[in-house]
C-alpha cells in the first residue's frame, strides 16, 4: 500500500515527527556510560505514553522477527545495526549506540534512528561509520522532490556509500509510511535513477542507511530480533521521516530545541 496523506495529515505528521526527535534527544542525553539499555526502553515507555501516543514496535510481530517485538526502542550497540532489542546490558565507554524510534499520534507515525558514541572515547572508525550514513542521509533528502523516483534517491544514498568503501546490503531498507510504520514504496539504499514510483507531495518516506564496516552480511541474535554483522564489526544507522511537499522534502523527524 503507498499512501498519499491529505495536508490536514501531513500536519499530524510534523508533530509526531517532532515527538519521535524530542525522544530520541532526551534518551541520547541519559545514555551515559553504566545507562542500562532496558532503562533506556522502560523511559520511551514513560514519555510515549505521556505525549498521549503509541508505540510502533511493542506488538510489531513480523516475518523477520520471532514473535512480538515487545519493546518500545530499538537500542543496538557496537556490531549490532537493526532491530536491536532492549537487554539486560549497560553501557561502556566508547560504544556505538543506535537507537530506534517509531511512534504513531493522532493516527499518523514517523520513525527516526541515531547514532552516536557514549562515553569520552571517540574511535576513529565509529565516527566515520556514523558521519558516512548522515551523509547518505542527507543526499538521499536532498534527491527527493515531486517528480523523482524513488530509484533516485536509492541512488543517491548508495552513491555516497560506494564512494566511501562500505559494503552495501540490500534486504533492508527506507520505507513509505503514514497511518502504519511500514509502507510500499520500499526504498533500497542503493539503486539506478530514474527508476520505481514516482514521488508525489503527500508522501511520506523514512529513508534510513545503514551500513557495517566490512561486510555487507547479517546474522540473528538467538533474541530472534536483533541484527548483527556477520564478522563482528562495527555499523551505524541514521533515519529521518520526510514529507514530499510541492517545493521538495520537509524533514519531521527534527527536534524542537
Amino acid at each position: 500500500m503507498i499512501e498519499i496523506l491529505t495536508p490536514v495529515q501531513v500536519d499530524r505528521a510534523r508533530r509526531t515527527g517532532a515527538l519521535v526527535a524530542d525522544i530520541l534527544q532526551t534518551l541520547r542525553s541519559r545514555s551515559q556510560v553504566g545507562t542500562n539499555l532496558l532503562d533506556l526502553d522502560r523511559w520511551t515507555a514513560e514519555m510515549i505514553a505521556a505525549a498521549g501516543a503509541e508505540s510502533c514496535y511493542v506488538d510489531y510481530a513480523p516475518s523477520f522477527g520471532r514473535g512480538p517485538f515487545g519493546h518500545y526502542v530499538c537500542t543496538a550497540v557496537n556490531d549490532a545495526v537493526l532491530h536491536g532489542r532492549p537487554h539486560d546490558q549497560r553501557l561502556a565507554d566508547g560504544d556505538l549506540l543506535t537507537l530506534d524510534l517509531a511512534v504513531r499520534l493522532d493516527g499518523i507515525a514517523a520513525d527516526s534512528a541515531i547514532s552516536f558514541i557514549v562515553g569520552e572515547s571517540r574511535p576513529a572508525e565509529s565516527v566515520e561509520l556514523i558521519e558516512v550514513t548522515q551523509r547518505a542521509l542527507a543526499a538521499g533528502i536532498a534527491a527527493a522532490r515531486p517528480g523523482a523516483r524513488i530509484g533516485d534517491l536509492s541512488h543517491a544514498i548508495g552513491t555516497v556509500l560506494h564512494e566511501a568503501g562500505y559494503p552495501i546490503n540490500m534486504q533492508f531498507g527506507g520505507h513509505g509510511i503514514g497511518t502504519t510504520m511500514h509502507q510500499d514504496p520500499h526504498v533500497s539504499n542503493d539503486g539506478r535513477p530514474g527508476r520505481g514510483y514516482q514521488l508525489r507531495p503527500g508522501l511520506l518516506l523514512a529513508l534510513e542507511p545503514w551500513i557495517m564496516a566490512d561486510t555487507a552480511e547479517l546474522v540473528t541474535d538467538e533474541d530472534g530480533w536483533t541484527l548483527r554483522s556477520a564478522t563482528g564489526c562495527r555499523t551505524a544507522h541514521s533515519e529521518h521521516t520526510i514529507a514530499i511537499t510541492e517545493d521538495g522534502a520537509e524533514v519531521l523527524t527534527l527536534p524542537t530545541a
